[in-house]
């Protein structure tokens, strides 16, 4: 790779990290001033928990449908279009965030901004995968997560230190700033081939007519059940399981975000590096599940916790659900380039949009055994099936990403 190449990917994977962290910043803030922003509004205390399910199954369903709309686009007309698109859309959306009064006008705005946040990552991930060589991109997406994921920690910070709508208006400034950045990037030399030639480009279609393909399509999301399990259940409603716990002090969604994403940023640095060292992604990704189990099972049997406790229990659980970025990766190793964006895209907006049935199961079963109970069987239930999704998938380490899906 010659030094304008390399000048090149350094850019992009600045530009794909720092999208990242403000698509995560704005996708977990809600996470973060959820109380003090619906108590502003007028919601009542005892409404504040359903109210809080609503307004985040908003913004997933968001996500889910422009994880399609965003994919598609991707694929037909290129990954940096997507790129300044999703980041203007979500900046746009956190800024008229900041000036909202009532609960019907904040669904719709997190309705919008979860559109914007679909296309950012599969946008920059695929990028990054077909800009590298096959033995150096694990590298690349790694510190793409890894960096971005931080947004959280900023989300934690800025939520607790300002005022909510001050945070609103924070990431909104955050990614227009960044569209500067991202006039410099260029477009991957692997879609740059397949652009003008007559090959179904972004056909969603496509994933639903092959039993092979719409198999390794559906294994590929359900990877990361576990981890929008651990942000959106358990993290999220920390204050409700304090109570739970019988835990001496409140505990604080805000600072189990940080602490929590603080560890899933150590863990995806530590498994992107694990996934290259042992030339793998399945076996490290089985590893992570595992200590995801342990890490629930130790939050969820916890008695008379202080802060200091939940806040190592968060990091715990952040680090062993830091797969994210080898299950992103996995999915653009998956499938071909007149799909991959397709696909990179949908696959962890899928994921997320995922969270409307765990809330919802969740609040469902939280009625009939109480909410430790409801926490234990959602949570199992989500690694079962993230288990068998990872056995049934093949092994892509090191996989030539130069070719389409007939």
């Amino acid at each position: 790779m010659n030094p304008s190449n390399n000048k090149n990917v350094t850019l992009l994977i600045v530009v794909a990290a720092l999208g990242y962290f403000v698509d995560i910043y704005d996708l977990v803030l809600f996470s973060v001033i959820r109380v003090a922003s619906l108590k502003s509004i007028g919601v009542a205390q005892e409404d504040l928990l359903s109210v809080g399910v609503t307004l985040i199954n908003a913004q997933m369903i968001g996500m889910l449908l422009g994880g399609i709309l965003w994919g598609v686009w991707g694929d037909k007309k290129g990954r940096l279009q997507v790129l300044f698109g999703s980041i203007l859309m979500y900046s746009l959306a956190n800024i008229a965030n900041a000036f909202v009064t009532d609960v019907p006008t904040y669904a719709f705005i997190r309705f919008i901004a979860g559109i914007g946040l679909a296309g950012e990552l599969g946008a920059g991930i695929t990028l990054v995968a077909e800009s590298m060589s096959k033995e150096k991109r694990g590298y690349g997406t790694m510190l793409v997560a890894a960096i971005g994921l931080l947004g959280a920690v900023a989300a934690g910070l800025v939520g607790d230190k300002f005022t909510w709508q001050t945070a609103y208006l924070i990431g909104g400034g955050m990614g227009l700033l960044l569209l500067v950045l991202r006039l410099g990037v260029i477009e991957s030399s692997i879609y740059h081939k397949i652009q003008h030639k007559k090959v179904s480009k972004g056909n969603f279609l496509m994933l639903f007519t092959s039993w092979p393909r719409f198999k390794k399509y559906i294994n590929c999301t359900l990877i990361a059940l576990p981890t929008w399990f651990v942000v959106g259940i358990l993290v999220t409603f920390a204050p409700e399981f304090g109570i739970a716990m019988g835990a001496t002090e409140p505990l604080s969604a805000g600072k189990g975000i940080i602490f929590t994403y603080l560890g899933i940023s150590a863990g995806d640095i530590l498994s992107g590096v694990l996934s290259q060292y042992f030339k793998t992604r399945k076996k490290i990704v089985f590893v992570f599940l595992v200590a995801t189990l342990a890490s629930i099972l130790f939050y969820l049997f916890s008695k008379g916790i202080d802060a200091s406790t939940y806040h190592l229990i968060c990091f715990l659980l952040g680090v062993s659900t830091g797969f994210w970025v080898i299950f992103v990766t996995i999915a653009a190793e998956q499938f071909g380039t007149n799909l991959r964006a397709t696909v990179t895209t949908t696959v962890p907006n899928f994921i997320r949009g995922s969270l409307v049935l765990v809330t919802f199961s969740f609040e469902y079963l939280k009625h009939q055994v109480g909410i430790i109970n409801s926490g234990l069987i959602v949570g199992v239930t989500t690694l079962v099936i993230a288990f068998i999704a990872v056995y049934n998938l093949e092994e892509t380490y090191g996989k030539d990403l130069d070719y389409v899906e007939e």
